[in-house]
């Protein structure tokens, strides 16, 4: 009887395992329902894919256009761009981890290298090296920008960026990288005065206590020919006072208003009458400088070591406002200077204490024209021409 029992119990065991296995996962190969990393799926997944802009091998590259790194089918886990200089490039990942973008302009002619590390969704990495060059100038001229920062000038007061080392063929390009703000609205247009320089004068004489920026991209710029910009530009100024001269030639008078009102009326000698040559001329320039004494040396009238006081400088053709004493007996009367507008010492003094770089000086009454080669001649050409000289 207990060996009957014993076969029994192995009978019913051997039944029991054999259900629980008939309900088991065939695909649990520890038998338990407990699943394992499914390298399958992770073999089978595509790679990450990186890409660079500039491509690997790229040469002349703008210095101005941002590197991008771009994943696809990932995420970026490092990306780097390394100067020849062994530094990293300044630049930023997106929140979605699919690009990384530089944040800083490139040196010229220099070879970088970059680098990048990407997952995929199954956790395989991909990596991705590479390295480029940037465009090498046949040459990068200087600029030079008037007025400098800080400075409270006159509401004749152009804008001028200058060229001094080389012209420049595309004008556009250039213009369009220049960016005048003012604190209230002025109407102007950039001028071309040549190959070397260009001007930003408003329609009208600026509105008192304008505050101005002036911010030139010039960096990266193609010139043409070759020649691409060295450095940015800026400038932060103040127009100050509206501060006016007016001299109408015969009245023998050089009168000064402020904000439209007359404040002082000087007595004056002008340039002679009889000939254009050594006229005042017509036109509407502008203070360009000023020194506590100017030297009016001329051989060729025989002038030496001619001394004047408070000399105001208005053009680069000669012509300026200052103190003649030796010449008292015409002032108020008779116009018998060489083109310059002569005053009293104190006169000249009291003007001279009280004038701004760019302040305009408009002269009336000459037989001659101020001709258009002093280096600040804007104002004497009519709006309407001014703007064809813009290159846009």
């Amino acid at each position: 009887m207990r060996s009957k029992r014993l076969f029994g119990t192995v009978v019913a065991l051997l039944a029991s395992l054999s259900l629980l296995a008939a309900c088991s996962d065939d695909s649990d190969s520890a038998g338990f329902g407990v699943d394992l990393p499914d390298k399958k799926k992770k073999a089978e997944t595509p790679a990450a894919k990186i890409t660079f802009a500039p491509a690997d091998g790229a040469e002349d590259v703008s210095v101005l256009e941002p590197i991008k790194i771009i994943v696809d089918g990932g995420e970026l886990t490092e990306a780097k761009v390394i100067t020849p200089a062994g530094k990293e490039v300044i630049g930023e990942l997106a929140p979605d981890k699919l690009s990384w973008t530089s944040g800083e302009v490139l040196g010229y002619g220099k070879t970088y290298k970059y680098s990048a590390k990407a997952e995929n969704e199954a956790g395989n990495e991909s990596t991705q090296e590479g390295s480029f060059t940037t465009l090498a100038p046949a040459a990068t001229p200087r600029a030079t920008i008037n007025p400098g920062d800080d400075a409270t000038v006159g509401v004749g007061m152009p804008v001028s960026v200058k060229f001094p080392e080389g012209p420049v063929t595309d004008k556009a390009a250039v213009e369009k990288a220049l960016k005048v703000e003012t604190s209230v609205p002025v109407e102007g247009s950039w001028g071309w005065l040549g190959d070397q320089q260009v001007d930003w004068r408003p329609k009208e004489y600026w509105p008192a206590n304008t505050k101005v920026t002036v911010n030139a991209k010039l960096y990266g710029l193609p010139y043409g020919g070759g020649a691409y910009g060295k450095a940015d530009l800026s400038t932060s100024f103040t127009i100050g006072r509206n501060q006016v001269v007016k001299i109408n030639t015969p009245d023998h008078k050089m009168n000064v208003y402020r904000d439209g009102k007359l404040t002082a009326s000087y007595p004056a000698s002008n340039g002679k009458d009889a000939d254009p040559n050594l006229n005042t001329p017509n036109g509407t320039v502008v203070v360009m400088s000023k020194e506590p004494v100017g030297d009016f040396s001329n051989p060729r009238y025989g002038y030496t070591n001619v001394k004047k006081k408070w000399a105001v400088r208005i053009s680069n053709h000669g012509e300026f406002i200052h103190e003649n004493e030796e010449n008292r007996a015409n002032i108020g009367k008779v116009n018998s200077s060489h083109g310059c507008v002569n005053l009293f010492e104190k006169d000249a003094k009291k003007y001279y204490d009280s004038a701004l770089i760019g302040d305009p000086v408009e002269i009336t009454g000459s037989k001659a024209k101020f001709p258009t080669t002093s280096d600040v001649f804007d104002w004497l050409i009519p709006w309407s021409q001014w703007q064809t000289m813009s290159a846009l």
